[in-house]
């Protein structure tokens, strides 16, 4: 029951106003014991002095995230959902800064786009101090103003996504906001207000020597208005030194940014250079391959074609038709006469080693018989 929104509590964009609060967070704060013991029964006119007890900010600090009481009254603030006119006397309080952050931050999350911009701009003027909780544990120094333009430019927030608000040109082009005028607008208009005056003045001196000329003058007066004249002469050469020296940068400006622009372009024609160097090159080793490729073909196919005219004429060697038989030499004829003849004369035995044996054969053949076979 004490974690429970207020019956009477209206949805906020369309939701509970504990939901604006991440639920792992909102779970840490109902666990953590300054809510239990310090926010427990806590109504819209107790809480200011609970609010004026606080010494920083912070959303959740250490290892195990816990809130701080920042953050606390924040959610409790959801949960009973004070009137709008409490929330706006919480930012107007000038004595507690933090009451004025609590009410900032309150706003920040439940008002319309032009509440936001309506009452929290004017505290950009607040330069007070304040201590913020990091997440290590360790504070940080920062100001009021520096955390009102975190609610206004940033989208989280003590560790709180805040909700989306419209930029300040749109809702002013629409007419719902005046345009932001600043608190040192007033004294820029008395200084220029002052320099105006003594612009006239100094105008009006000169007409005024002029028309006392004829008079007296006293020697002191003379002096003043020669100072004067010279204090304008002096003035008028250093402004034109100024502008020659302005304009000699200037000179000096365009001349580098022609000078850059140059070796800009001679850094693209030498890598265009390059580029056409580079593919003339290909192409030529690319011809170089395809003529060594073509000899090489030509050089196969013509020793093919003296390969294939020497096997022709082998075989028209080997198919011609053979010699008359006289047309042949005579050696060739009797080759076969005599083959025949040793042949007989080898097969009468005569030419047998033994003697003995070469007589008998041969006296056997005269006698027509066989030879001896030993």
């Amino acid at each position: 029951m004490a974690n429970r929104t207020d019956p009477l509590a209206k949805s906020i964009r369309g939701t509970n106003p504990q939901n604006l609060v991440e639920k792992i967070l909102r779970s840490k704060i109902y666990q953590n014991t300054y809510w239990k013991e310090q926010c427990f029964g806590l109504t819209a006119e107790t809480l200011v002095d609970k609010a004026m007890e606080i010494d920083h900010l912070g959303g959740t600090f250490g290892g195990s995230r816990k809130p701080t009481p920042f953050m606390c009254l924040v959610l409790k603030m959801l949960q009973i959902q004070p009137d709008k006119e409490i929330v706006v006397e919480f930012i107007k309080n000038s004595e507690y800064k933090y009451v004025r952050a609590l009410g900032a931050f309150y706003l920040r999350l439940t008002g319309t786009d032009v509440d936001v911009y309506r009452y929290l701009e004017p505290l950009y003027n607040d330069y007070r101090k304040l201590r913020l909780k990091a997440n290590d544990g360790k504070f940080i120094l920062t100001h009021v103003d520096e955390f009102i333009d975190d609610l206004l430019t940033k989208d989280y927030s003590c560790d709180i996504a805040l909700p989306r608000i419209k930029k300040r040109w749109t809702i002013e082009t629409i007419g719902s906001l005046e345009p932001r005028r600043s608190a040192l607008e007033d004294d820029f208009e008395e200084e220029e207000e002052k320099d105006e005056d003594e612009q006239l003045d100094d105008a009006l001196e000169p007409m005024d020597n002029d028309k006392n000329y004829s008079r007296a003058r006293s020697p002191t007066r003379d002096k003043d208005s020669y100072r004067k004249r010279d204090a304008y002469r002096y003035r008028d050469r250093d402004y034109e030194r100024d502008r020659g020296r302005g304009r000699d940068r200037d000179r000096d400006r365009d001349r580098d940014r022609h000078r850059q622009r140059d070796d800009k372009d001679y850094g693209r024609e030498r890598d265009r250079d390059r580029d056409r160097e580079g593919r003339e090159t290909e192409r030529r080793d690319r011809d170089r391959g395809r003529r060594r490729s073509h000899s090489r073909s030509r050089s196969r196919s013509r020793d093919r074609k003296d390969r294939e005219g020497d096997d022709r004429r082998r075989r028209h060697r080997s198919s011609a038709s053979p010699k008359r038989r006289g047309d042949e030499p005579e050696d060739i004829r009797d080759e076969p006469k005599k083959k025949k003849e040793k042949k007989a004369t080898k097969d009468d035995g005569t030419d047998h080693p033994d003697p003995e044996i070469a007589a008998a054969n041969k006296l056997r053949a005269s006698l027509g018989l066989k030879p001896l076979r030993v």
